[in-house]
């Protein structure tokens, strides 16, 4: 895939490949692969098919919601933990 196909718009910013970021139409997240014929290329955070998303539906995850679902599962096991369960 060719990431430097499509020039950008004024105004608009490109999320860097690799990034993490959140297709706000679908409520997904996914990893940016690319960007070609006037698409961002995402790719679901455990791998999968990559899937093409406009550029305005596409932002940047904050360092808070990148670490959610983490805090999340620790947050289970500690409470789980503490009601005596094994994990």
């Amino acid at each position: 895939m060719n990431s430097e196909r499509r020039q950008v718009a004024p105004g608009e910013t490109r999320l860097p490949l690799g990034e993490l970021a959140h297709d706000v139409r679908q409520d997904r997240r996914g990893i940016v692969m690319g960007h070609q014929d006037g698409f961002v290329w995402l790719r679901p955070e455990g791998g999968g098919t990559e899937r093409a998303v406009l550029p305005a539906d596409v932002r940047p995850l904050h360092v808070r919601e990148r670490a959610e679902p983490l805090l999340r599962t620790r947050i289970a096991r500690a409470n789980a933990r503490s009601r005596g369960e094994v994990l």
